[in-house]
């Protein structure tokens, strides 16, 4: 076997070299599309992640309307929530309509004329349909106290002149069960937001101190948290709506039943928080806060927290139906919020009844908002859930 003949000694080796100016992704070549998904930040990559989940996107959108008609409820609502008519007591709902006798008329009812069955003593509606009404809108009715504090009487849509307008029937009492509704998701949605806050508040801060010191702190903080999952909620519901006060005025019982689904909620994000606390507390960042000579609530919530921030509001998502659950639940068992408070759990109090429910079904009508705040939520945890983990 021959081998090659080398160079001359004196012959140079050949050498190549680049006088064009140093591009660092020239080697990589990355499209456009490439390269904003490589440069943007992290909180882009989450939207971009979460724009994906379809499902998640509608709920949320489901969820921000919601809470839009929660807030701005007694502009939204055809009556005032304490309004009564006597003459329509547990009447049907009426339904809208837009041509009479083949002419285009507009958003209108028939009025409702009622009689008083003798055989079974019932109350039953017959529909006038000789005399449409026309629903008004941006109209002036019953007046109210826009969250309490600023008067009014204006209203989106009202019911006719000297007719009325009971999209969903109403109750014993004649009040309007849609004007109801609209009022109770102040209170069922807010109380979910306020018990998540308090639940919040306590996870971070016990399963920080737990995750941060370890050793026997966090020996005895998860038993703590054992002790605690270990109750029964609701028969623990039960007693501690039972030991308010009957005295208390509804804003105090409406704290109270916060402060009681919040103290219940806590352990499972306290333990998320810890896990978490756990492997991050040996990070260099962390190491350099401590040798500043920063205190561990500072390293806590300014270092630690924030770094998986968007697990604990895919958690928040989670945890918010949870709590609307538990309020409804202790309303409709007459241990939670009490008349004249109105809420989804009230309003469902006077459906305990199967005879009742056979008889006026719209009485059950308060669930449908219930079930669907309850699945928003949890479709949009999901979502928050896969797109806190862009990379996965």
């Amino acid at each position: 076997m021959t081998t090659p003949p080398a160079p001359p000694a004196s012959e140079p080796l050949p050498h190549r070299w680049s006088t064009a100016p140093f591009e660092p992704y020239a080697a990589e070549k990355m499209s456009p599309e490439q390269e904003r998904v490589y440069l943007a930040p992290q909180w882009k990559l989450m939207w971009w992640k979460f724009r994906k989940h379809k499902l998640a996107v509608i709920s949320g959108v489901v969820i921000l309307l919601m809470y839009a008609s929660a807030a701005f409820c007694e502009f939204l609502a055809p009556y005032h929530y304490t309004t009564r008519n006597t003459d329509f007591i547990r009447a049907p709902r009426q339904e809208v309509h837009l041509f009479h006798e083949g002419s285009f008329v507009g958003p209108f009812v028939y009025p409702y004329v009622q009689r008083l069955n003798m055989e079974t003593l019932k109350r039953e509606y017959d529909v006038d349909e000789s005399k449409p009404q026309k629903i008004r809108f941006f109209c002036r009715a019953d007046t109210y106290q826009f969250w309490g504090f600023i008067p009014g009487s204006l209203h989106l849509i009202c019911p006719p002149e000297g007719g009325t307008l009971y999209l969903l029937g109403t109750d014993r009492l004649g009040r309007d069960m849609l004007s109801r509704i609209l009022y109770g998701g102040r209170i069922s949605l807010t109380i979910g937001l306020l018990g998540v806050s308090v639940s919040f508040v306590l996870g971070i801060i016990i399963g920080g101190i737990a995750g941060y010191y370890g050793g026997k702190v966090d020996l005895i903080v998860q038993r703590i948290i054992e002790i605690v999952q270990s109750l029964p909620h609701i028969p623990l519901w039960l007693a501690l709506g039972a030991i308010m006060p009957p005295s208390w005025s509804p804003l105090l019982v409406y704290f109270g039943i916060t402060v009681i689904l919040g103290l219940m909620d806590w352990t499972g994000l306290a333990r998320a928080v810890r896990s978490k606390l756990l492997a991050l507390r040996e990070e260099d960042y962390v190491v350099a806060a401590q040798l500043m000579g920063a205190k561990p609530a500072r390293i806590i919530g300014l270092h630690l927290v924030p770094g998986f921030m968007s697990h604990l509001i895919a958690a928040a998502t989670i945890t918010i139906p949870k709590t609307i659950l538990g309020e409804t639940a202790l309303s409709f068992l007459g241990l939670g919020l009490r008349p004249p408070i109105t809420s989804w759990g009230v309003m469902l109090n006077e459906a305990q009844n199967i005879n009742v429910v056979a008889l006026y079904p719209w009485l059950l009508y308060p669930c449908v908002p219930v079930i669907v705040i309850i699945l928003a939520f949890n479709f949009l945890g999901d979502g928050l859930r896969d797109a806190a983990d862009p990379y996965r």
